[in-house]
């Protein structure tokens, strides 16, 4: 009919809105990089094997708990497919990417585990949960997941050889039967997205699984930064030069000779008389390894002038105040702590370090380096001070 658009026409003029920012209804899928090769799968796979590895590492230090995550599983997921496997409620907690990479994720938690986990973190055993999560446990997990992928985001950055951070994460109570808002979880969700399933456990209190959303286009961006960070193959081992046969091999082909016998105080060669004391009577060789009877020596001790003792006190004040202005660098140490250096690889901004002192210990008061006093931190105008409360005597 003439006027009338047909549906060709139709879906075209819909991809055009999308893509211009409009909102577009789940499951209408991009015309382009809707799925993903087995290469890309692969890596996606090890890259968030290693990131995940890294995030539990950094949740055991928040919840004193055992955590494993297992290995990831990648696969290509919509809307509908999404809300049809996952528990309902849970909580979504999205990742931006503000340096390294364009684009988010969205990490999807049950609620329950969410409980537990927040409950650990507040000093709680994992078992005292609440009916309903309050925005206390949203943002105490949202600091949970900042500091966890931000270890995840160093991890990623030594991969692909490049600085990777992130924005601090957004939590979202979500029950994925209700319309999500694009503009927070992001939009890719509308569109045939890539997600990386795996299966996490808490020490006995969790045993559950958490996902890891991609947009296609953010997953390709990490398969080729990937791939071009690896390596080149080193260069076959050439075969090594020919190596001269060893000595020892040679010398036994030749026949063995006796060692010539070594010239000193009292040796002679075989053979030869042997002059002066000791000498072998007529007609007889002297061995070689005859040594003549020792001779009776005159040994004393050595001789030495006493030293004066005596020190001059004036001299001795002299020396000290030759010293006085000499500077001294002191240190005061609130703790100490031992880390390795993997534990200091995965620092962030947030990170907690527990030292060695326990809240209300006098502190220790070092002068280059040397314990010389304890003492208690004061606040002087705006200022820190100490105030010392002992003197170290050795």
């Amino acid at each position: 009919m003439d006027g009338m658009l047909s549906q060709e026409e139709i879906n075209a003029l819909l991809g055009n809105m999308s893509s211009d920012g409009g909102d577009a209804t789940p499951n209408s899928n991009s015309a382009s990089g809707a799925t993903l090769t087995d290469e890309e799968r692969d890596a996606i796979g090890e890259i968030s094997n290693i990131c995940m590895g890294t995030a539990a590492t950094t949740l055991y230090s928040l919840v004193n708990q055992k955590v494993t995550i297992t290995t990831p599983t990648v696969s290509i997921c919509t809307w509908d497919e999404l809300v049809s496997d996952y528990e309902k409620p849970c909580v979504f907690i999205t990742i931006s990417y503000k340096e390294g990479i364009e684009g988010n994720n969205v990490l999807i938690l049950r609620e329950d585990d969410v409980k537990v986990i927040t409950d650990l973190m507040m000093g709680g055993d994992g078992t005292n949960l609440v009916d309903e999560l309050t925005d206390l446990h949203l943002s105490a997990i949202c600091e949970a997941m900042n500091q966890m992928m931000g270890s995840s985001a160093t991890s990623l950055s030594s991969m692909l050889g490049q600085k990777i951070d992130i924005s601090p994460p957004q939590a979202e109570l979500v029950n994925l039967l209700d319309e999500v808002d694009s503009k927070k979880a992001g939009a890719f969700l509308n569109n045939t997205f890539v997600k990386v399933f795996f299966k996490m456990e808490i020490g006995d209190l969790v045993d559950s699984s958490i996902m890891q959303l991609y947009p296609i286009d953010l997953a390709k961006e990490l398969y080729h930064k990937f791939e071009s960070s690896k390596e080149p193959e080193p260069a076959a081992p050439t075969a090594p030069a020919p190596q001269p046969e060893p000595q020892v091999q040679q010398a036994t082909q030749q026949p063995a000779t006796p060692p010539a016998p070594q010239q000193g105080m009292g040796q002679v060669p075989m053979g030869q008389p042997m002059m002066g004391m000791g000498q072998a009577p007529a007609g007889q060789a002297m061995p070689y390894n005859y040594v003549p009877p020792a001779q009776d020596v005159n040994v004393q001790p050595v001789q030495f002038q006493p030293f004066n003792m005596g020190v001059n006190p004036i001299t001795q004040q002299e020396n000290i105040d030759l010293i006085m202005d000499v500077p001294l660098e002191v240190t005061v140490e609130l703790g100490r702590t031992k880390k390795s250096i993997k534990e200091i690889l995965e620092f962030a901004p947030g990170t907690i370090i527990e030292l060695d002192k326990i809240a209300g210990e006098p502190i220790d008061v070092l002068v280059n380096g040397k314990l010389v006093a304890k003492g208690e931190v004061v606040v002087i105008e705006e200022s820190f001070g100490v105030r010392v409360t002992d003197i170290i005597k050795e």
